[in-house]
């Protein structure tokens, strides 16, 4: 085992992304195989997301999909990276976990966020007005909470009351101060740089209140990490997700993972080449020999308890072997079982 990442989890977000050719099904299929390996391979936690209206992305009801993961695999821990909550009502979202928790007992994680649709007919299909508002999004959290600690108002969220199931909120800025003022686990990503991101953690731990979370800050930092034979492997293996971001940005549309070979024949507008290029640097990847170093100055920058590795790539054998590398070459399979005193 490596002992310089003894004190860390490693766990997976997956967001079921589509490669051109291949049908929506297909890559939820993939993503239930994709747990069973990172189950195998020694992930702590296996996440997937919700998207609505993007052909690119096949995750779009996020607890029917980790209901399909759990039924997959005996003990890794199955959860949401993560619910939106605005989209919807905190007495489902409550029953929903209830009815995973009560078939997966101990296994099932509530990973919260408050990002909305990604055009404004999405928005408007999610009935999006209010649930912008930071104080609303604030008493619906109060109110999901509240439904695991008993009934509100004469109504029950059976059989989510009187379990516990691990809330964690995704945020950025000033959202990982609601989650220290609510007592919950920090799911943050560099989003508008590392120094932001370092300085709204360091915000959180200020901030933390004891809560539904536990009694000390728990921070788990979301990063995108690629290992193979050779830097320029992994810089290719890139190439796919940076170019989806391109795309999406210049034509409105997040469209399915295309091939690197593709890409480089692709003639970009100088504003796509802009996007491209930016999208491709903040990431971890080349051989083990540079992602380790990088991936334990991360955790002494952050301090983070937990590593929550997000990859996309055109290539599925090479996005699975890379994650199968990391898992060997920080000891995941010790580390499945966790620390104790800490967010599960």
């Amino acid at each position: 085992m490596t002992s310089a990442f003894a004190e860390t989890r490693f766990s997976i977000l997956d967001r079921s992304r589509t490669r051109e050719g291949q049908t929506h099904p297909e890559a939820l299929r993939e993503t239930v195989e994709f747990g069973r390996l990172a189950e195998r391979w020694g992930y702590h936690r296996f996440w997937v997301s919700e998207h609505h209206s993007v052909p690119g992305v096949a995750g779009s009801a996020p607890t029917v999909l980790a209901g399909a993961v759990a039924a997959a695999t005996t003990r890794i821990r199955v959860g949401t990276g993560g619910v939106m909550l605005p989209n919807h009502q905190p007495l489902v979202v409550a029953e929903q976990f209830g009815v995973l928790e009560s078939l997966y007992p101990g296994r099932i994680d509530m990973g919260l966020g408050r990002s909305v649709g990604f055009t404004d007919g999405v928005r408007r299909a999610l009935g999006h007005g209010k649930g912008d508002a930071e104080d609303y999004f604030d008493a619906q959290l109060t109110e999901l909470l509240g439904y695991f600690a008993g009934g509100q108002h004469g109504v029950h969220a059976w059989p989510a009351e009187g379990l516990r199931i691990p809330a964690f909120l995704l945020a950025t800025g000033s959202g990982a101060q609601r989650a220290a003022r609510f007592g919950l686990p920090l799911v943050i990503a560099a989003v508008s740089g590392e120094q932001a991101m370092v300085t709204a953690i360091e915000q959180y731990r200020a901030g933390f209140r004891a809560g539904p979370g536990g009694d000390a800050p728990y921070v788990m930092v979301s990063a995108s990490v690629v290992l193979a034979d050779t830097p320029e492997q992994a810089r290719r293996l890139l190439m796919p997700e940076a170019w989806s971001a391109a795309y999406s940005r210049t034509r409105g549309e997040f469209p399915p993972l295309r091939a690197p070979a593709d890409i480089e024949r692709e003639v970009m507008t100088d504003r796509q080449r802009g996007i491209f290029e930016e999208s491709m640097r903040g990431h971890i990847h080349g051989t083990e020999d540079e992602v380790l170093p990088a991936l334990r100055s991360l955790i002494d920058r952050t301090g983070a308890d937990e590593i929550l590795v997000h990859t996309s790539t055109f290539d599925r054998a090479a996005r699975l072997e890379s994650h199968r590398r990391l898992a060997a070459a920080v000891g995941s399979t010790e580390l499945a079982a966790g620390v104790s005193g800490r967010a599960r």
